[in-house]
């Protein structure tokens, strides 16, 4: 854990690491904090080019970007902490609502262009735009994120990106260069025109093929934006636009030419509606909260005769309002013979609120000992010397939270009395009852990896734990055989959850199967799906 940040959940995870929710403990700023993989951070070059991303999104100021506010590095692990967008991914948005709008799409490229403008012009290039890299906010507008391979503009670095994406020139491990940007921007416009990417094949040389040499497929889309797609998924780099702030004019000159003078206006209402409709999967609808609702009566500080005389209580309201007395009476002598208990189990409340299970809490006579930040809310990067935190045994030491009278459980009414906090309470919440749990995507991503994605309907927000295993197999139908371990993750604090897992499949095997299940099991007993993978062919 980052020393001076109070983490709520997991965001995201995969074979480079996850990306979890965070709090800034002195200013109570919402963070999204970039963990490196615990197999990764002990070889070396893994963790250099994790510190070159956090160097790099230090250089580059743009509102277009999720921003960096620290890096941190010590033995025990490396840590990016970014600014949080309140949003849903493309690729989230593509799958649940299908193509877009041309003119929301339009907005979309605009924006992530105006993103990569930004890298461009310090001389970055991203090398992995695609929709899992572009986040669209509640209000319609979009972000860039993950830079991990991102690279200064002429560097060979040699073959790198995701295939469906990929530029002609990049395929051959050429330089580093914007127009391969512009390409990969162009290629996402068009699945979200259409539903679905521009070129695919069998295999991953099939692949390259039709990027190389197949025509641009400009036939489906509408007729307004053909030559931007035709003009962005050209073969030549020389033929594309050398930058991606040249390309927002040309698109800017086309869209308002077709749609009108409020076409970005327009565009960016209808992302906002459809981000509307996916609002439980935000990052700010599924962490939990802790709140004290308080209830306040202003009275007139000058006597209101006339008003008084205007209002006469009727029969029912002379019933309600005694009823109301009575019950306060009651209250109020229950209260006085329960001042005890009450004090009793609001420090239980208390000590709940602000310490973790099995931690004591600081007494209230002493102030409370905030975490120490491992570094101010900077953009610049630096190199934190504390680091992410752990106790002598090697595992994550429990920080210390604000003083208890800031917040409380919903369960209890805040006191007046000073309460002493004591050990939190170890009762687990109830699990609830699993609703549904499937796969809504499975998909090869080269020749030995896959990605696939898991969503689970609950009818509570209580904790569960999802279980997914993978499978090979030289014939469809069955599972197959166990392929490498199976990975468990725990979550809690709402009533849907999607969880992406990338896989390296070890054994040989045409067909691959990705199975989940949870724990408390659904009444189906889980999910799978099975894909052919592209290096088989079945005559």
């Amino acid at each position: 854990m980052v020393p001076g940040y109070t983490e709520s959940l997991e965001l995201g995870s995969g074979a480079s690491g996850r990306v979890v929710l965070a709090v800034h403990a002195d200013t109570g700023v919402r963070v999204a904090v970039k963990y490196l993989s615990e197999s990764l951070r002990t070889r070396p070059g893994f963790v250099h080019d994790f510190r070159a991303e956090a160097r790099l999104l230090g250089g580059l100021q743009s509102q277009y970007v999720a921003g960096l506010y620290e890096y941190v590095e010590s033995p025990q692990g490396a840590a990016i902490v970014m600014e949080l967008v309140d949003g849903v991914s493309l690729r989230t948005l593509l799958t649940r609502q299908g193509p877009l709008h041309p003119e929301a799409a339009l907005v979309l490229l605009k924006g992530s262009l105006l993103g990569l403008a930004d890298a461009h012009r310090i001389g970055v290039v991203h090398r992995d735009y695609k929709p899992e890299n572009v986040l669209v906010e509640t209000d319609g507008s979009s972000k860039l994120v993950d830079f991990g391979i991102a690279v200064d503009t002429g560097t060979s670095a040699g073959v790198a990106g995701t295939p469906s994406y990929m530029a002609p020139e990049q395929w051959t491990g050429a330089p580093a260069s914007c127009t391969a940007d512009v390409y990969a921007a162009t290629a996402t416009f068009f699945e979200c025109l259409t539903g679905h990417k521009p070129y695919s094949g069998d295999n991953i040389a099939a692949l390259a093929l039709q990027h190389v040499d197949a025509p641009v497929p400009v036939g489906e889309v509408p007729a307004a934006v053909r030559e931007l797609v035709r003009r962005g998924l050209a073969k030549e780099p020389d033929q594309r636009p050398a930058q991606a702030e040249a390309f927002v004019t040309e698109l800017e000159a086309v869209a308002g030419a077709a749609y009108g003078a409020d076409w970005e206006e327009r565009g960016r209402a209808r992302l906002a509606a459809l981000v509307a409709l996916l609002a439980l999967l935000l990052p700010s609808a599924r962490s939990p909260r802790s709140t004290t609702d308080t209830a306040r009566t202003v009275l007139s500080q000058a006597p209101r005769h006339d008003w008084a005389r205007s209002w006469r209580p009727g029969r029912p309201g002379m019933l309600v309002s005694a009823a109301a007395v009575l019950l306060g009476l009651l209250l109020t002598y229950g209260m006085q013979h329960a001042s005890a208990g009450a004090t009793e189990r609001t420090a239980d409340a208390l000590a709940t609120t602000t310490a973790r299970a099995g931690t004591e809490a600081a007494p209230p006579t002493a102030p409370p000992t905030a975490p120490t930040p491992s570094g101010d809310l900077s953009p610049t990067p630096g190199v934190s010397p504390s680091g992410p935190s752990t106790t002598p045994t090697g595992q994550p030491s429990a920080s210390t939270t604000s003083s208890p009278t800031q917040s409380t459980t919903p369960s209890e009414a805040p006191t007046s009395t000073p309460a002493t906090p004591t050990t939190a309470s170890s009762t687990p919440p109830v699990a609830p009852a699993v609703k549904n749990v499937a796969v809504s995507a499975f998909q090869q991503t080269g020749p030995t990896t896959s990605t696939a994605t898991i969503t689970i309907t609950t009818d509570g927000s209580g904790p569960i734990s999802v279980t997914v295993s993978w499978f090979t197999d030289r014939a469809s139908g069955g599972a197959g055989s166990p392929d490498g371990a199976s990975q468990t993750f725990e979550r809690s604090g709402a009533a849907q959850y999607t969880v992406t897992v990338d896989h390296t499949f070890q054994n040989d095997g045409c067909y691959w199967t990705v199975q989940a299940t949870t724990t408390p099991a659904p009444a189906s007993g889980g999910a799978s799906q099975q894909l052919l993978t592209r290096q088989c062919e079945i005559r």
